[in-house]
């Protein structure tokens, strides 16, 4: 499972056939936040997983099976076009229109002191996030900045945050990921991080996550629908100002940037996972997009817009010459299959030949256990397993700066066409783990190329 978290999450089925989820924790105070919090919202009508079963000292649990669907990929079409469907559109309005109740109502007859690791979005809470940001983006990546210059914007920034009402429950990470959908339903996950906050803190880390692929007009439409939201919630006054201005969800869009560039340097420099590296351009094209569509903000944070500005601009015109094709060359379509080695390499039906042929056999074979046997690697539990094992995110790191210089290159060039090919020993679990994967990455690296997707001994998927 992709995730910051060190949970081990496993389906396990009863003897009537029916299935739970068994959690097992690595921190008491986290255990303690999500069960406790997780009985309480249940208490107030609220969509979270029902928790079972609680082992005495609080490190296992057990809880209810939503299924597999994360919000993130029930919008994988809008997020990967930038057109969302109505469907989508539908999905999300529902989601956003539950956020407020969460925020409110979830604050009734809660005790804050299980929050964790602490009970209020405060100073020192604040000072961390910006921390992270300097320490473990800034740093990592040896970006030049002035120490005294951004120390001065990180407590102007403070000040400003804290000037807004922290009354309400602040969810801390509600964005796709943190929601799943099950019979077109959505349910909360992953709120063990919640702490007594700001509202509008929540609402900027849904709309402006880096993923997403939002576009401006929808997060409009997303912003009125939760002020409609609130208008029907009582003493909702007591949470927040209405209208929400847009100097105010600047503020926190660009805090929240410096808390995820924080995240993703931390899990990606440090820890190894490459999909958090992928999620950094994202980040830095929605601050670069924020300065200038508010120049009152980029004044108000010298030191934090400049760097982010430098490094923002830097990374969108790799991206924009990455993509754009010269002036009368084809458009660059790249051919992304998994298959048997047992059964042959597959032909470039292009007849340019070429491409890269990868060898997924050298990864954990999840093939080799029973219970992985009649799955492919589209299904979440065979997911699961490769990812927590973490050999094939290594794999695919070398193949990502591989591929992504190739495909640089044939666009400079004006080359048409790229094949590129994962094998394993069946065609069904690794192999197309990692086409899906490379299909994904190249999606999100270059929108503007033609991405041509089959799983050769799979050919239903």
């Amino acid at each position: 499972m992709r995730s910051g978290s060190n949970r081990q999450y496993t389906r396990e089925v009863r003897a009537d056939d029916s299935t739970y989820i068994r959690v097992a924790g690595t921190c008491l105070e986290e255990n303690h936040a999500f069960i406790t919090l997780a009985r309480h919202f249940r208490s107030k009508g609220l969509p979270v997983p029902e928790i079972y079963e609680v082992s005495n000292d609080e490190m296992v649990y057990t809880q209810e099976d939503l299924g597999d669907t994360l919000l993130f990929d029930y919008i994988r079409h809008g997020r990967e076009t930038g057109c969302f469907s109505e469907e989508e559109k539908s999905m999300l309005r529902r989601v956003i229109r539950l956020l407020p109740h969460v925020q409110t109502e979830g604050t009734e007859g809660l005790d804050w002191s299980v929050c964790y690791p602490v009970p209020a979005f405060d100073r020192q809470s604040i000072f961390w996030d910006l921390n992270y940001f300097k320490y473990c983006y800034l740093k990592a990546t040896q970006q030049d900045f002035s120490e005294p210059a951004l120390e001065a914007d990180f407590n102007r920034l403070a000040d400003t945050l804290l000037a807004f009402p922290c009354t309400g429950f602040m969810y801390r990470d509600f964005q796709s990921r943190n929601v799943m959908v099950r019979d077109r339903v959505p349910y909360l996950i992953d709120f063990q991080g919640g702490r007594r906050g700001p509202l509008l803190y929540d609402l900027v880390s849904f709309l402006w996550q880096a993923k997403a692929n939002f576009p401006a007009a929808l997060r409009q439409e997303l912003i009125a629908e939760y002020e409609d939201e609130l208008h029907h919630i009582p003493e909702a006054g007591r949470y927040i100002s209405l209208p929400i201005g847009e100097a105010h969800v600047g503020v926190f869009v660009l805090f929240r940037t410096l808390q995820v560039l924080g995240a993703y340097g931390f899990r990606g420099y440090f820890e190894r996972k490459p999909h958090f590296l992928q999620s950094i351009p994202f980040a830095l094209r929605n601050a670069a997009e924020l300065l200038r569509e508010q120049p009152a903000l980029a004044s108000a944070y010298p030191e934090i817009s400049r760097v982010l500005l430098a490094v923002g601009e830097s990374v969108l015109d790799r991206r924009r010459d990455a993509c754009v094709p010269s002036e009368g060359n084809t458009p660059l379509t790249v051919t992304v299959c998994s298959f048997s080695f047992k059964k042959g390499i597959p032909e470039d039906k292009s007849g340019n030949g070429g491409g890269y042929v990868f060898d997924c056999r050298s990864t954990h074979n999840p093939g080799k256990y029973e219970q992985y046997k009649h799955l492919t690697g589209k299904d979440q539990p065979v997911i699961d397993f490769l990812e927590q094992d973490g050999e094939i995110l290594t794999f695919l790191e070398s193949v990502y700066r591989l591929i992504d210089h190739h495909v640089e290159r044939f666009l400079e060039r004006g080359f048409s066409h790229l094949q590129i090919a994962f094998g394993c020993t069946g065609g069904q679990h690794r192999s197309v783990y990692s086409a899906e994967a490379a299909a994904r990455h190249l999606r999100e690296r270059f929108p503007n190329i033609h991405i041509e997707l089959f799983h050769r001994e799979q050919p239903h998927l």
